[in-house]
């Protein structure tokens, strides 16, 4: 079963549901990767430089023997190489094995030293990231508009962008970001950044959308009503809600039953859960279960409501 398509402001189409890849180790995430384009139907595949595995995810995409041409493919930039978007973009091509992304994204609104102590995580003395405060993330999205620009990437967008955030690059924006992937599950909805990228014409996409390892989500005494109704499990409720919203969701596993579970079960689930269904999910957070599962400890202000306060 194919997942429906979304398209986005440069008129290119995203399917729906995607799989995603972080934390998956480097010798299960090939297999899964094959498995869901060979055998599960799955279109969208989303990696990342910063997850250490792209040329393991590349090797799924071979083994699979579904055409590059058939699959969209979503990588991201790493806080390391903001200053050098092209270099990084050609790590990941190299990586993936394929001339071309279909999606590039800034995977987070913080630029880190790119001549620190470790690649990925440079740290300054104290322990807390070592943030490269002179660079400018209007400077960062004129690369991502050059790569694009160049046939690098088809699209571009952004990932773990507050309102403020984007305010600060739309100010000089040539390109409006195509995508905002940001943590959305029916504990973390996003309501009020959900009503202003929709005003901007920018989509959501989900990570985490079943929260975390033993989330409560699938616990959860509403989600699991919902189910109960419609005769679905609680994780079609859970992801099969973000789809009826409009949203792209990207749920990650390595077990092939539950690769192929979450794309069928949640297009089911979109199909049957009514306006009173969503209004319930809508308002489980307000409800006093608001809770975010990923909060890296950034030592600057996202912008986001909700997000715990730095702390040195």
């Amino acid at each position: 079963m194919a997942a429906p398509v979304i398209k986005l402001n440069n008129g290119s189409e995203i399917p729906a549901i995607g799989l995603g890849t972080w934390q998956s180790k480097p010798e299960e995430v090939t297999s899964a990767v094959s498995y869901a384009l060979k055998e599960a139907g799955y279109r969208h595949i989303d990696c990342a430089w910063g997850y250490g595995n792209e040329k393991d995810v590349g090797a799924g995409i071979r083994a699979s023997g579904v055409p590059r041409s058939e699959i969209f493919i979503t990588s991201k930039l790493w806080g390391t190489w903001h200053s050098r978007v092209e270099e990084c973009l050609d790590q990941t091509l190299a990586n993936l094995g394929t001339d071309y992304l279909d999606l590039y994204l800034v995977h987070w609104p913080v630029p880190l030293n790119p001549n620190g102590n470790h690649p990925v995580f440079p740290t300054i003395p104290d322990g807390t990231r070592d943030v490269d405060r002179s660079w400018k993330l209007k400077d960062t999205w004129k690369q991502m508009e050059a790569v694009l620009k160049k046939g690098k990437v088809k699209a571009i967008g952004v990932s773990n962008f507050s309102e403020a955030k984007l305010e600060e690059i739309l100010s000089t924006a040539e390109i409006v970001p195509a995508v905002d992937q940001l943590e959305l599950h029916v504990y973390n909805p996003q309501h009020k950044l959900i009503d202003y990228l929709k005003s901007k014409g920018i989509v959501p996409q989900a990570y985490s959308p079943l929260g975390s390892t033993n989330s409560p989500l699938l616990t959860d005494d509403k989600v699991l009503e919902i189910a109960k109704k419609h005769s679905l499990s609680a994780s079609d409720v859970l992801i099969g809600y973000l789809v009826a919203k409009g949203f792209v969701a990207l749920p990650k596993s390595v077990t092939p039953s539950r690769i192929a579970s979450n794309l069928t079960g949640p297009l089911a689930a979109a199909q049957k859960l009514d306006v009173a269904d969503i209004a319930d999910l809508d308002g489980l957070a307000a409800s006093g279960k608001q809770k975010r599962f990923i909060t890296p400890p950034w030592p600057v202000d996202l912008g986001f409501e909700n997000w715990p306060p730095f702390k040195n």
